[in-house]
């Protein structure tokens, strides 16, 4: 019965653990949830470098105001950026232009570092401003934001779940696995090694289906009908509506300024 996804809790207390203390954490989801994207849809539509330097100067300011850990904040970038790396490295050989460099008759040109360099920028002021915007909310609160604004509720409830047996299903990954270790099994590349991990992955489908079966059940014996029901009702404060008014004013001006450089 414990297993159950809580969806009616609210914010954590101030003395939690993960509870950040900088301003934006006092703001209403909602209002933050709704910067995030414009913000995000407007990164994306920009191509002029200045654009997107001061889009990730604003990022790194709300990344700032947050207060989130610099080491822990470093960490995920690194891996957001090793994971397009690749195909920063690979972009300028791949679209023609005035040629750089040659490897092997392959030429690598300025227009695609150029493209290149525009991917990262977007990519890292999008992932910065997810993070500071949206990443310090608690699940649950995140998730009575999304419903609060006409997100569907199955949509929900599937987040609110995958934040919920993430960790569990991993915790049960790591129970087979280390039985698999004390019965002596070593990974190579051979039949018995194959065989072996389809039978872990199967046991992990099996039991993920025995579990969420268990879990309806369980709900449904604390009278879950679909719905989610919701303690405390968001509401607008004054400071929330200048911080959405004055984040607009700064994606407007980035609009004005990718359209001034187009028109030059």
């Amino acid at each position: 019965m414990s297993g159950i996804p809580t969806i009616t809790g609210t914010a954590l207390p101030s003395n939690a653990p993960g509870h950040q203390t900088g301003w934006l954490a006092q703001l209403d989801p909602r209002a933050r949830i709704l910067c995030a994207v414009g913000f995000a849809v407007t990164v994306v539509t920009c191509d002029s470098f200045g654009t997107l330097v001061a889009a990730v100067a604003i990022a790194l300011a709300l990344l700032v105001a947050s207060r989130l850990p610099p080491r822990q904040t470093l960490r995920r970038m690194v891996a957001m950026d090793s994971f397009i790396l690749f195909m920063l490295i690979l972009l300028p050989f791949t679209v023609p232009g005035e040629p750089i460099l040659t490897i092997w008759g392959i030429s690598a040109s300025w227009e695609g570092l150029a493209q290149a360099t525009r991917i990262a920028l977007k990519a890292n002021a999008v992932i910065l401003a997810l993070m500071a915007l949206v990443g310090t909310m608690e699940p649950v609160v995140l998730g009575h934001a999304l419903h609060s604004l006409r997100v569907p509720a199955g949509l929900v409830h599937l987040l609110m779940f995958t934040v919920r047996y993430i960790e569990v299903l991993r915790q049960e990954y790591m129970r087979l696995r280390l039985a698999m270790k004390a019965r002596g099994f070593r990974p190579s590349t051979c039949w018995h090694t194959y065989r072996s991990v389809g039978y872990l992955l199967g046991m992990m489908l099996v039991r993920s289906v025995e579990r969420s079966e268990r879990i309806m059940d369980a709900m449904k014996c604390r009278g879950f009908t679909g719905h989610i029901p919701l303690m405390k009702r968001f509401c607008l404060s004054q400071n929330d509506i200048v911080f959405a008014a004055l984040f607009s004013l700064l994606i407007v001006t980035l609009l004005v300024g990718e359209a001034l450089h187009a028109a030059v």
